[in-house]
């Protein structure tokens, strides 16, 4: 239904995006109604390899801290990190309703409870299919599935129309929970007051035919299972994937093994879930990680993080021999049941060598079928488009490449050209009488934090950069301020250089280029150490990047006597 024609003279409505296209990651929009605002999803991204020492990256917050008092509340699609890791963050800056599913909500309020900012939120949790009025809007919760229990897709009733976000999604007719993607509302809600803007996953555009069901691996890990009675099993996986664990569990149970948990989230996850019903664990069946020395490895099934190679969570530490609770031998098979994300391929490649050199068995998603994705193919994107029928249409959730896939899908699929637009970080697509279109833009860029240090600024992410790439050289120079001259003559240290040629051009030409420019400036009477300091790394920087073609960090050090 084009529903355009009954809404002359209303007010506009916007979609701001503030992350999560042209990336895999930091997912957070927000929608404006009559000057209000509503927060979609609040997400986190994991490094990339140029960004080092950043633990994660956040959406930039500027536009939602300067209109913190028009955010009526955030609404959370589902419970993984790349759509809730960033809340702690958001909500040092304002405070707002935060509605979701229980599980979202548990996940998500453990974070924020951690980072000490309970007062700051206030967690609503709602149903399937229950919709919330939040400001002039009312927003509905519709039942998608994913590879984390309890996804949502959201529909804003909105001045200009239903506004459908799909979240995170594919279509699975067997998960493991019987809850399947409520196609038939989307249906009511097209033929009824029809779905005027569509905002949907474009993570597998890509990708052919249909995503494979999450009960597949669950047929998979019992056969792993049953075949390796003499082996202790070591499962690694996503903490939020329940699903997963739930069907990990099963097959623990069916082969006769304990189960413990390692990893703190896992520990975590595993307590909520079984809380909120959403695993079954049979009496008897969980035991203390600290307790496994006691039976025999073939009764044994642990379930761990680290799937993803991380550094310090539960498998990496295992692999490097760094486990307080798990010494690995040729009696333990590993099951590292997920995808690496791009980028973490390198992670998770060396802790599969480094189990390999522990005498493990290293089952993968490389050479046994114990991972299907959560998000759907085109197969499924093209149902939704078939069901939904909107009058427009944008993709979110994904790099540029999978936007722009999605965006031919659904123009394939009957969307008129003009009427899908390929937006990305930082837009502002305005909805109105007229039609769709991009106008304006907020900050939309790169947040990095560092756990140790808090927010790392571009500046400090560019000189790490140039340390790991061209390493540092650094000069001390000490002059005598009264008598206007050198103590001794400057001495150069360079940390990541090898070349013995650069060490000694710069043992000689670069001593000698920094102490004519110290010497040239001190024969004015108010050149001061900080005046000193900058001339000195001119010339320095001077010297390095034209005669020995590098761009180093210069560190120089003026000390006065």
């Amino acid at each position: 239904m084009n529903s355009a024609s009954c809404m002359a003279e209303t007010t506009p409505v916007r979609v701001i995006f503030f992350g999560g296209l042209g990336e895999i990651g930091r997912n957070c929009a927000a929608i404006e109604v009559e000057g209000r605002l509503i927060i979609v999803d609040v997400g986190i991204m994991f490094p990339e390899a140029d960004m080092p020492g950043v633990d994660l990256v956040l959406p930039d917050f500027t536009y939602l801290r300067e209109n913190a008092d028009r955010v009526d509340g955030i609404v959370l699609t589902h419970g993984h990190e790349d759509h809730v890791g960033g809340l702690s963050y958001l909500l040092r800056d304002l405070a707002a309703p935060i509605y979701g599913s229980a599980l979202a909500i548990g996940i998500a309020s453990h974070r924020v409870r951690e980072a000490g900012l309970s007062d700051q939120a206030r967690f609503v949790e709602v149903a399937d299919g229950e919709t919330v009025t939040i400001g002039p809007c009312e927003v509905e919760f519709i039942a998608v599935t994913h590879s984390v229990p309890s996804a949502h897709a959201i529909a804003f009733h909105t001045p200009q129309g239903v506004i459908v976000h799909s979240g995170d999604f594919k279509i699975d007719l067997q998960p493991v929970d019987g809850r399947r993607t409520n196609l038939a509302r989307f249906g009511e809600i097209a033929n009824t007051t029809g779905i005027r803007l569509l905002l949907a996953d474009s993570t597998n555009a890509e990708e052919l035919g249909f995503t494979a069901s999450e009960t597949d691996v669950g047929a998979v890990l019992r056969v792993i299972f049953l075949a390796r009675t003499d082996k202790r099993i070591i499962c690694a996986c996503f903490a939020s994937h329940l699903h997963r664990i739930q069907q990990i569990v099963d097959a623990a149970v069916l082969s006769g093994r304990k189960v413990a948990t390692l990893g703190r989230s896992m520990q975590n996850n595993v307590e909520l879930a079984r809380r909120l019903g959403i695993l079954t664990v049979p009496d008897g069946t969980l035991i203390d990680i600290t307790t496994i020395d006691s039976y025999d490895p073939s009764q044994i099934c642990v379930v761990s993080t680290g799937s993803q190679g991380e550094p310090l969570a539960a498998l990496s530490l295992m692999a490097s021999g760094q486990s307080r609770f798990i010494e690995l031998s040729d009696r333990d098979a590993v099951v590292i049941s997920a995808h690496p994300i791009p980028g973490n391929e390198w992670g998770v490649g060396r802790v599969i060598d480094q189990l390999h050199r522990h005498g493990c068995e290293v089952i993968h998603s490389g050479n046994h079928a114990v991972h299907v994705s959560g998000h759907a193919r085109r197969g499924e994107l093209s149902i939704l488009q078939s069901v939904t029928k909107p009058e427009y249409f944008v993709p979110v959730h994904g790099e540029y490449r999978h936007l722009f896939h999605h965006r031919e899908l659904a123009q394939s699929m009957g969307v008129a050209k003009e009427n899908s637009l390929l937006a990305l970080d930082g837009d502002i697509v305005v909805l109105d009488e007229k039609g769709i279109r991009i106008e304006g833009h907020v900050p939309a860029g790169y947040l990095y934090v560092d756990g140790a240090d808090g927010d790392v600024d571009h500046g400090i992410l560019r000189d790490r950069q140039v340390l790991a790439t061209e390493g540092l050289v650094m000069v001390v120079v000490t002059v005598d301020l009264e008598a206007r001259d050198l103590v001794a003559e400057p001495e150069i240290i360079t940390r990541g250089w090898k070349a013995e040629s650069a060490e000694r051009m710069l043992a000689s030409e670069g001593v000698d280029t920094v102490a004519a420019a110290v010497r040239s400036a001190l024969k004015d009477p108010a050149t001061d150490i900080d005046a000193l300091t900058k001339v000195a790394r001119r010339a320095l920087g001077r010297f390095v990047g034209t005669k020995m073609r590098r761009k180093a960090m210069i560190v120089p050090v003026i000390v006065g006597v």
